[in-house]
């Protein structure tokens, strides 16, 4: 059968788009080019339309065909045992908020677990199924604080998916350099001409590659080319120098003390004063030293259960005078000038000549003694909070263990901030200068006699898995704030990090709290329920992890 149509008119300078704009208003509203209304406009537009699409794929020139991609890079690493990888897909299946909040029930967080699993594999140098590193990818873009074992554990395909999909483009700047090799260390010329025009990121890692094998060529690579980077780059090169710092860096630190920019001045001071032995140092502790000194003729007041002799008792103390100008020396030394609002000017530069000044001035300067016998001495004029403070940060920034114990204090002191330190944060920073056994030690003690409100922040610089003094003083105090009826929600965040930190083998220790307990009179409504179900969740969760070890333990 045939059909016949009207005569199709010439295509015409945007015929498509006209053709397009009757086909949305409709042939009874607007009828094509050369054809009027009537039944057969719908069969000219269409007739117009094969026309059109014909002459417009006609007039496509061939595009140059684009070159295949490269194949993804091997991985030498050993592949997943089987058993793990099914365990990884779970974990990335799941997502966070699934449960829309509320209570949480007795279901382990397994989006808690992944960096845990994550750093277990990395630890055994395992490879990723190539199926599930799109799922990994995915998961680190929405999780910053995943991406570095994300990225390890991913590998060099990584890179190799992150060029190709724009999505995965963090994995291209998480990595220094995107992924390219550093050169040998023999081949001089590469070294060479690939901090000269490689870009920032591919500079910031040969630098840091280089620094990690050999400190001082890293260092006298950057010497080549300081005068000429820019404020913000000579910023990052020179925090590249914490990673092996030593007496021989000095003199490149001492020259970046009159540099133009004034974060890199104050960096180069940090890093000086971080070195005991450096003319800095040495500065820094002549001016502290004017500072303070030793008062042995101060009178005290006697204990109030001696009976008083009608004189008083001469103890030794320490008496402070701040500096009254922050002259240009010191401000060539780091010392920033200008205070703070709310902090007083000659209290601020106080602060910043004892924090830099070496801890071992302290035993020469006042008689001899001991950091944890100076620490106990009196201090005049309510100084004492700003000295302690100083030798805090002083202790923390010189990694000095023994200072740190004397500010820290006894864990079991009545006093829960020590006698030095004046925050969490600061004894939560003067812990990291101490062993892992040690300082578990020091934070089961502490809550034993303080209990966990105020050790959430001192749990989180603890190793993992806690130690087990460590791990039973958490489960103690647990166990003692649900007896007393608190109010359970409270503690919800002990019982996450517990969650991922208590050691696995605890768990057959925790099976005896699982029953919802007698509420006392004064017990929040419905607090036994909720500690039946977190103490579930706990026991169900830390053997989740016990089988996560396992599977990957297993070839």
């Amino acid at each position: 059968m045939t059909r016949t149509s009207a005569p199709v008119a010439a295509p015409a300078t945007g015929a498509w788009e006209g053709l397009v704009t009757t086909a949305l208003l409709g042939t009874d509203r607007r009828t094509p080019p050369g054809t009027g209304p009537g039944p057969e406009a719908p069969v000219a537009l269409l007739d117009a339309a094969a026309v059109e699409t014909v002459r417009r794929r006609a007039g496509l020139r061939p595009a140059r065909a684009a070159e295949r991609p490269q194949p993804a890079p091997e991985d030498p690493r050993p592949p997943l045992p089987q058993a793990a990888a099914r365990r990884l897909a779970i974990l990335l299946a799941d997502r966070p908020g699934a449960s829309g909040g509320g209570r949480r029930g007795t279901a382990p967080d397994l989006t808690e677990l992944l960096p845990q699993w994550l750093t277990a594999a990395n630890a055994r140098g395992f490879a990723p199924p190539p199926q599930l590193l799109p799922a990994l990818l995915d998961a680190a873009r929405g999780r910053t604080d995943l991406r570095p074992a994300a990225l390890e554990f991913a590998g060099p395909r990584a890179l190799w998916l992150a060029r190709l999909n724009p999505d995965w483009r963090f994995a291209l700047r998480s990595t220094p350099g995107g992924g390219a090799a550093v050169p040998h260390l023999d081949d001089a010329d590469s070294i060479r001409q690939l901090w000269q025009e490689g870009l920032f990121a591919e500079r910031v890692a040969l630098l840091s590659a280089l620094r990690s094998r050999e400190p001082a060529a890293a260092r006298d690579l950057l010497a080549t080319t300081w005068a000429t980077e820019r404020a913000e780059d000579r910023l990052m090169f020179l925090d590249s120098l914490r990673a092996g710092l030593g007496a021989d860096d000095e003199p490149f630190l001492e020259q970046a003390l009159a540099d133009r920019s004034r974060n890199v001045r104050a960096t180069a001071a940090e890093l000086l004063s971080a070195l005991p032995g450096s003319a800095l140092a040495a500065r820094m502790a002549l001016r502290a030293e004017a500072c303070v000194a030793i008062d042995h003729m101060r009178p005290t007041r006697p204990a109030q259960d001696v009976p008083a002799t009608g004189s008083s008792v001469a103890t030794p103390t320490i008496t402070v005078e701040a500096p009254h100008e922050c002259d240009p020396g010191m401000e060539r030394d780091g010392v920033v000038a200008k205070a703070p609002a709310g902090r007083g000017e000659r209290s601020w530069w106080f602060g910043q000549l004892v924090e830099a000044a070496p801890l071992g001035t302290w035993s020469r300067r006042l008689g001899g003694r001991t950091p944890r016998e100076i620490v106990a001495l009196p201090v005049t004029d309510d100084w004492q909070g700003e000295l302690h403070a100083a030798w805090c940060r002083a202790a923390v920034r010189q990694r000095d263990a023994e200072w740190s114990r004397a500010l820290l204090g006894e864990p079991s002191a009545p006093e829960a901030g020590g006698p030095g330190a004046v925050s969490l944060a600061e004894r939560a920073k003067l812990l990291g200068t101490l062993g892992a056994a040690e300082r578990a030690e020091w934070v089961a003690g502490f809550i034993a006699t303080h209990g966990l409100s105020e050790a959430f922040q001192l749990l989180g610089v603890c190793a993992v898995p806690w130690a087990p003094p460590l791990g039973r003083a958490v489960v103690d105090a647990l166990n003692i704030a649900r007896d007393a009826g608190s109010y359970p929600w409270s503690f919800s965040g002990v019982m996450g990090l517990a969650e991922r930190c208590l050691d696995p083998s605890e768990a057959g220790r925790l099976d005896a709290l699982l029953a919802v307990p007698d509420e006392p009179e004064n017990a929040s409504p419905g607090a036994g329920g909720y500690w039946a179900e977190a103490f579930q969740r706990l026991v169900t969760t830390l053997r989740l992890r016990a089988a996560m070890t396992e599977e990957l333990n297993t070839a």
